[in-house]
C-alpha cells in the first residue's frame, strides 16, 4: 500500500530552501564565521554549508598562505608564533571587508580579541565543538600540525581546549561535532542556524 504524503507536508527540498531563505535573511549580509579546534571540521563543513547556501566559501589559512607565499608550518617555524598571528589577523580582517561568504578560520584566529570584535562587527560566528577523541582522531590522520609538534600532541591538544574553549563559547552559535557522514553533519548545522534565525525572530516580535 502507497503511503500518501499530506497535502501540507512541504518537501525535502522546500524545507531545504525555506532554511536556505531563512539563514540568509538573518544574516542580512553578514559572513558566516566558523570557529573551534583543529580537526574540528571548519574546512570541510564551510564548503559543503556554502555550497548550500549559494555563498562563496574561503579559508583563511589558504588566504594566508597565498598572501605570504608561504605554508603555515614554515611560516611558523621561520617567523614565530607571534608573527604568524598578526598577519593572520590582517588576512582576516580583509576578508571580513570583502563579499559575503563562508569563512573557515584557524584554530587561533579567534582567540584574538581584535579579531572577535572585527567578526562580532560583521559577521555570525559559529564553533564547531569537538570532544577531544574526535578532535585527535582526525588530527593524527593528517600530520605536520605546527602546533602538535612535540612529544606528547594528544595532551597539548587537551590544553588548547582548556584554554580556547571559554573563548570560543563567546560564538553566536555552538554546534556540537559528531562523528558522521559530511552531508549530515552540514544537514546538522543548517537546522541549528535556520533554528537559531527563527528563534531570534520570534523573540524581537512584538505583541499585538
Amino acid at each position: 500500500m502507497t503511503t500518501q504524503s499530506q497535502p501540507n507536508e512541504a518537501s525535502p527540498a522546500a524545507q531545504a530552501e525555506a532554511a536556505r531563505q531563512a539563514i540568509l535573511k538573518g544574516l542580512d549580509g553578514r559572513h558566516i564565521v566558523l570557529v573551534g579546534l583543529m580537526g574540528a571540521g571548519k574546512t570541510a563543513m564551510g564548503r559543503v554549508i556554502a555550497s548550500r547556501l549559494g555563498l562563496p566559501f574561503v579559508d583563511s589559512d589558504d588566504e594566508i598562505e597565498t598572501a605570504s607565499t608561504m605554508a603555515i608550518a614554515d611560516l611558523f617555524e621561520s617567523y614565530g608564533e607571534s608573527e604568524f598571528r598578526d598577519l593572520e589577523r590582517r588576512v582576516i580582517a580583509r576578508l571580513l571587508g570583502e563579499q559575503q561568504r563562508v569563512v573557515s578560520l584557524g584554530g587561533g584566529a579567534f582567540i584574538n580579541d581584535e579579531t572577535r570584535a572585527a567578526i562580532g562587527a560583521g559577521g555570525f560566528s559559529i564553533w564547531i565543538d569537538a570532544d577531544l577523541d574526535l578532535l585527535f582522531a582526525r588530527v593524527s590522520r593528517k600530520p605536520g600540525r605546527p602546533l602538535l609538534q612535540n612529544p606528547d600532541p594528544r595532551g597539548t591538544l587537551a590544553r588548547l581546549m582548556d584554554e580556547r574553549y571559554p573563548i570560543y563559547a563567546q560564538a553566536n552559535l555552538r554546534v556540537c561535532s559528531e562523528d558522521l557522514p559530511r552531508d549530515a553533519m552540514a544537514a546538522k548545522m543548517i537546522e541549528a542556524m535556520a533554528g537559531h534565525f527563527s528563534e531570534t525572530k520570534e523573540s524581537t516580535h512584538e505583541p499585538e
